[in-house]
């Protein structure tokens, strides 16, 4: 009788772990960084109708980066977890960071699971709050680790020089046209020290958190001539534009 295969459990999550990295690292970046009035969320993204940005809850917002399907499942699951904790007990009883840990649990989970593959997504949570010191943002890895951030993050592709340029040039109190800006910039550059790429308003997808809106739900979509005004230089931008496209149902 042969004798069977043996990899230790430290190898086997190394390889897990190196084999999501890989998946995530082949998709474009999401950048997400805190302005004046909230949070202001920047992808690369061609699609009109596959989207790397959602609402979750009145003041919640997803984020993702890697397999499509895969994080689909997941925002899914975290717009009924939402919704069904806010109907049995109250609306401010849906958290950014409640909803994060039940992310972590799944992710932890699908990683240490030798039935099936990790899943190939890094995610991101971010929750609105009356001031900027109340804001919150949540990155979770394939493992199911959570990281608290602070005014910036960049998940997928070249998140470290990404990471490095906005870490240089982020302050607190920008308005929505610099935030936008420098996140637009910092998804152009060339990780080998290139030329920068032009990204236009039709290869990105960009959303805000506003605290400003008085509306209960404050994401909505930034498109067309507003994103373009934003990228010609104006701090901000009218909602004349926003309509039943700028903010889908949360349980789209």
């Amino acid at each position: 009788m042969s004798t069977p295969f043996y990899v230790s459990p430290q190898q086997a999550m190394a390889d897990r772990a190196e084999y999501a990295r890989k998946g995530i690292a082949r998709g474009r970046s999401v950048v997400v960084l805190t302005y004046a009035d909230g949070i202001v969320f920047v992808a690369e993204n061609t699609s009109r109708a596959l989207h790397k940005v959602s609402e979750i809850y009145d003041k919640i917002a997803f984020a993702a980066v890697g397999r499509y399907n895969e994080f689909e499942n997941l925002r899914i699951g975290g717009v009924r977890y939402a919704d069904l904790r806010g109907y049995s007990y109250d609306r401010a009883d849906v958290t950014a960071r409640g909803l994060a840990n039940v992310y972590a649990q799944t992710l932890g989970t699908i990683f240490s699971s030798v039935g099936e593959k990790p899943y190939e997504v890094e995610l991101i949570v971010a929750e609105v709050g009356r001031t900027t010191e109340e804001d919150q943002i949540y990155r979770l890895t394939p493992d199911g680790s959570i990281v608290d951030e602070k005014n910036y993050v960049v998940v997928g592709g070249s998140a470290d020089s990404i990471g490095n340029y906005l870490g240089q040039r982020h302050r607190a109190g920008m308005a929505l046209g610099e935030a936008v800006r420098i996140a637009v910039d910092s998804l152009a550059r060339d990780p080998n020290g290139g030329s920068a790429r032009t990204l236009t308003p039709e290869q990105l997808e960009v959303a805000v958190l506003d605290r400003q809106r008085f509306q209960q739900r404050k994401f909505k979509r930034i498109l067309g001539g507003q994103l373009g005004r934003l990228l010609d230089g104006e701090q901000s931008a009218a909602d004349d534009e926003e309509g039943p496209a700028a903010t889908p149902p949360s349980d789209e």
